[in-house]
């Protein structure tokens, strides 16, 4: 019996060794329950077997991702943008939202002209019906109900002036109002916010970093971050989240987020890369070690430690991949003992191969 278990462990250290597969038939290990269920009598080849205790913990880890000082902000609110066609953008965003202002003033005061002109129209009205019905009883002249009728015209004529001019205006607002929004979607689709660009504050700077599809969802908005900088290799500087674009690239599949970070002495320039890292909590979850886990027709198992020398196959469902940790929502609860080291070699006794 001895010489059957030393055979076991043979073969099991030759798979180790060489990557082989190994069938052990005849051997000491017995399956039982449909494969569930696998007893090792022998004590030295049962510690091949390494476990982990499961248990709900915090997770966290660190999602890196390439930037760029994309602008820096200098006195009375001048902006530098590593992009000349972002210049460009902000620089018409800002003669547009001025032209509007104006337009918008001259579109209220047509208003005004307009009502002034409506009320006097009506005056005229009546001052015309009034001088007809005296000159019917000769107490006015001809020439009073003339000038009567000339001053409606003119205040007519004036009415239709300034509704053609607040009408232009308003064609020319409509058309400011979309090369506004025209100028404004390409700054967003660069990551900036084009609010928060005209309201920024000298000594400022923004760094855009491209996070990936399926890291964008555990970036959160005024959460701190580290940057280091190709130029000052041997510093670490701190910034804030406060914004994620709405557009993810297509190709790349990448979504711009944006970092402020006070840059005071103009330290840092437009244009200089650098690498920004998310300290990302994960929440409370059960975690198991990468290599725990098999895969057997797109189901996840593991192998669960009964007892000294008894192990149990584990259907689990996973979540996403954290660093070398699996987050496990089902199938196993805190206390239980996973097989850490050894699964593969379970897997062929558990399935028969």
């Amino acid at each position: 019996m001895q010489s059957k278990y030393l055979v076991f462990v043979c073969l099991f250290l030759v798979f180790c060794t060489r990557k082989e597969i190994v069938t052990f038939e005849n051997q000491s290990p017995t399956v039982s329950q449909d494969g569930t269920a696998i007893t090792i009598p022998d004590t030295v080849s049962v510690k091949i077997f390494s476990t982990e205790t499961v248990s709900n913990r915090t997770i966290s880890a660190d999602i890196t991702a390439p930037a760029q000082v994309s602008a820096t902000v200098l006195g009375n609110s001048v902006i530098l943008f590593s992009n000349p066609e972002l210049t460009s953008n902000y620089t018409e965003l800002l003669n547009h939202r001025s032209a509007i202002s104006q337009k918008e003033a001259v579109v209220s005061q047509k208003e005004a002209v307009i009502k002034q002109k409506e009320a006097i129209i009506k005056q005229k009205q009546i001052e015309i019906e009034r001088f007809e019905d005296l000159a019917t009883h000769g107490a006015a002249t001809g020439k009073d109900v003339t000038d009567a009728k000339t001053d409606k015209l003119l205040a007519e004529s004036d009415k239709s002036i300034a509704e053609s001019e607040k009408a232009r205006a308003e064609a020319e607002l409509i058309a400011g109002k979309s090369l506004i929004i025209e100028h404004s979607t390409k700054l967003k689709l660069a990551g900036f916010n084009p609010e928060t660009l005209i309201d920024a504050k000298a000594g400022n700077a923004w760094v855009i970093a491209d996070v990936s599809e399926n890291q964008i969802g555990k970036v959160k908005i005024e959460t701190s971050c580290s940057i280091k900088f190709t130029a000052y290799p041997n510093e670490i500087f701190v910034g804030v989240v406060n914004g994620i674009a709405d557009v993810m690239d297509n190709e790349s599949r990448m979504t711009k987020v944006r970092i402020t970070l006070e840059n005071p002495n103009n330290k840092l320039r437009a244009g200089m890369f650098a690498l920004l890292s998310f300290g990302v909590n994960e929440g409370d979850f059960i975690s198991i070690d990468k290599n725990s886990i098999i895969t057997v027709q797109g189901k996840n198992y593991v192998f669960v430690k009964k007892n000294a020398h008894t192990f149990e196959r584990r259907e689990i469902k996973t979540s996403q991949q954290i660093g070398d940790r699996i987050i496990v929502f089902n199938g196993l609860t805190n206390g239980e003992n996973v097989v850490v080291s050894g699964a593969m070699q379970l897997k062929g006794l558990s399935f028969g191969y």
